[in-house]
């Protein structure tokens, strides 16, 4: 059953993969250029291991790039001195793999990133780390990172899209992602086409009818981790799939952009979920979006969100269970965008009205909070904060550390240097040391 869901997910990626070299003909208008740099990296980070352990780090950040075509290796050296004639010792989990999965894992995670041009155009590609990935309306998958347990772990995963259009018109598009290549576990994709595109019809000229199927064939994989190697028997697969309809009402940017769109979606054919709501912006200043949820209790809606790495094993546990009843919900998120999108503020809050469901998360609101300072806005100076937290029962858990997860970094920028403080918090569920805090001080410079 894994490997015929690993085909089955794997259909949905080659077909973004093998129209590159289709499309980078088409696109050639200007002779592309060949450009390599070098960046150095200095800094300290403390890692649990399972104790907290603290070494300082030297990194090498090679890029080259070829028109569309771009490529980054990160190679890290994390080391320590010992009391014995001031010996140098590296960390060993950088290096040294205990199985084939762990070769991979490792020598994979050295490839920065490969990029094939950028969201948006006829044919994106890129292999690395992500984190904020949304399929559709982020019903099924709705800001799935493959991030959560850097820097001790680091995932090369894929993102591919494809865009078919004719005279600037869009027909059809997939977008496509896998969370772990050298695992293949978190695969998945959504295919959808524009019906009326050809017509004059204001309305239903750019409606799209899409379909999304998003398949983790380990739900226990994250337990494989250096942050918690105990062996634990692999979980069945899940398979969550569905269909949507997208509608833009309102398309003028500089004053009111309104979407309306409605899912219908269910997990391993055990439980159903649907959604109505709508997203926009007033202004390019306002961002908004509603939605109202009709659900099975045992199905978990977003089921591949911010936080599902940590919550594989319980998420599959609670959809088998075979709880009966029903939930309504809500989503509401309002945030606030300036110079743009220089300066970002998003808060976004679901949760229940009324439920049968026995899962925390599904019982109690969840809370997703962005801050983004760009680079460019305040010369030498940039900074993002985000905050993940599920599970919400009074105001006290707000600010508790469990079921959550808060990243941030401030970067100050002089010439070819940058010097940035960096803060991860993250939650495991059954961790002795938990939640596991990683903090430090990068500093980078361009060699050239």
């Amino acid at each position: 059953m894994v490997t015929v869901l690993r085909r089955l997910a794997l259909a949905l990626l080659l077909p973004g993969l093998a129209a590159v070299p289709t499309f980078s003909q088409s696109n050639a208008d200007e002779p592309p250029t060949f450009v390599f740099a070098m960046s150095l990296g200095l800094g300290v980070q403390t890692f649990n291991e399972p104790q907290p352990v603290t070494y300082q780090s030297l990194s090498l950040f090679p890029t080259i790039s070829y028109g569309k075509l771009g490529a980054g290796l990160a190679i890290t050296l994390d080391y320590n001195f010992t009391g014995l004639g001031n010996s140098i010792v590296l960390r060993r989990a950088d290096w040294v793999p205990t199985s084939v999965q762990s070769f991979f894992q490792i020598y994979l995670a050295k490839i920065d990133y490969v990029r094939w041009g950028v969201p948006g155009d006829p044919v994106f590609v890129k292999l690395g780390t992500f984190g904020d990935l949304t399929l559709g309306d982020g019903f099924i998958a709705g800001g799935y990172t493959n991030t959560y347990f850097l820097p001790q772990d680091r995932h090369l995963g894929l993102e591919a899209g494809l865009n078919v259009a004719s005279s600037n018109v869009s027909y059809v598009g997939l977008d496509t992602f896998a969370g772990n290549l050298a695992a293949m576990d978190v695969l998945g994709g959504r295919a959808y086409v524009l019906p009326f595109a050809a017509t004059d019809i204001p309305v239903l000229k750019e409606a799209q009818v899409g379909g999304t199927l998003v398949v983790d064939t380990s739900a226990s994989n994250f337990l494989q981790t250096s942050i918690e190697p105990a062996a634990v028997a692999p979980s069945s697969p899940v398979f969550v799939y569905g269909g949507d309809i997208r509608v833009p009402l309102l398309t003028d940017k500089d004053q009111v952009t309104l979407t309306a769109f409605t899912d219908v979606a269910s997990i391993n054919a055990l439980s159903t979920g649907s959604t109505l709501g709508a997203e926009g912006r007033f202004a390019n200043v306002l961002v908004y979006e509603a939605q109202f949820r009709l659900m099975q209790a045992s199905f978990i809606p977003d089921y591949f969100g911010p936080l599902y790495d940590v919550s594989r094993q319980t998420y599959h546990d609670y959809v088998s269970s075979g709880i009966t009843g029903s939930t309504l919900g809500y989503l509401v998120t309002l945030g606030t965008a300036f110079f743009s999108d220089k300066l970002m503020l998003t808060v976004t809050v679901d949760g229940p009205f009324a439920t049968s469901a026995t899962l925390p998360r599904l019982i109690y609101p969840e809370l997703r909070a962005g801050l983004v300072v760009a680079e460019g806005l305040v010369p030498g100076f940039s900074f993002s904060f985000a905050y993940e937290k599920e599970s919400i029962a009074s105001v006290g858990d707000i600010v508790s550390q469990q079921n959550g997860s808060i990243a941030a970094q401030i970067s100050f920028t002089s010439g070819p240097a940058v010097v940035s403080f960096v803060y991860q918090l993250s939650y495991v569920p059954g961790q002795v040391y938990n939640p596991i805090i990683t903090s430090g001080i990068q500093s980078a410079i361009k060699l050239f």
